[in-house]
């Protein structure tokens, strides 16, 4: 039989928690929270909500697409005939770009007809990106405006007391523990990102079931060493 120490890691397959309870408030969050909660009510027809990989955008639209019951709309199927298809029966919907936004002539088109079609309903629609509208490289005029005309709202980068909070939410989205010194080690050490949090929590499992382990100080060591992303030890 094999040991522990040798064998293979298999992926398991996780979903993260996107109930609307399991969202992590913070002062880096609150005003994009916030907004979320104020809908419908918003002054206009729409709302940018921009920050780094992982920040929680993709969990503030799923609490926001159940409230509403928006369409989530896939970026690259931006075109203009097809937009009343894309939208259906929806009288909201949302477009999450992994990245910078970049849209074709007829993207753009595309989304100023499902803009004006929301508007003339009295729906809504959220755009999320890592950059604010007003940095998007838009050409067409009628677009550039409305987009101007939207709240633009920043997730910040995570302070610690969010970070102790979000390593144990992702350590629990993996059925995973870890002893609180480990958790205070790698606080003290790692590059302060959303972005780096999610990988160094989905290096720590591979690690962990692929020698058997439990996460402990020394396995943390090991695997920010691993990872070439250790930032100065701020102890």
């Amino acid at each position: 039989m094999t040991g522990a120490r040798g064998q293979l890691p298999f992926e398991f397959s996780h979903e993260p928690d996107f109930r609307e309870e399991a969202f992590i408030v913070a002062a880096c969050n609150q005003a994009a929270r916030a907004w979320i909660e104020r809908w419908p009510e918003w002054p206009g027809p729409g709302l940018a909500v921009h920050g780094p990989a992982g920040s929680g955008k993709t969990h503030l639209s799923a609490i926001w697409q159940a409230r509403s019951e928006a369409a989530a709309i896939d970026p690259a199927a931006l075109e203009p005939a097809r937009v009343p298809e894309l939208l259906g029966d929806a009288r909201a919907a949302l477009i999450d770009w992994p990245g910078d936004p970049t849209l074709s002539p007829a993207g753009e088109q595309a989304l100023v007809h499902l803009y004006n079609l929301l508007a003339e309903q009295g729906g809504h629609l959220l755009l999320l990106a890592r950059t604010p509208p007003a940095r998007w490289p838009i050409r067409l005029a009628d677009l550039r405006s409305r987009l101007a005309a939207l709240p633009a709202i920043r997730i910040d980068p995570p302070d610690d007391e969010l970070l102790q909070a979000l390593f144990a939410k992702l350590l629990a989205d993996r059925q995973l523990e870890a002893t609180p010194d480990a958790i205070a080690y790698l606080l003290a050490r790692m590059e302060r990102s959303f972005d780096a949090a999610r990988s160094l929590v989905a290096e720590l499992d591979r690690r962990a079931l692929a020698t058997g382990r439990k996460i402990t100080i020394s396995l943390v060591r090991e695997t920010l060493a691993g990872s070439g992303e250790t930032a100065p030890d701020r102890t």
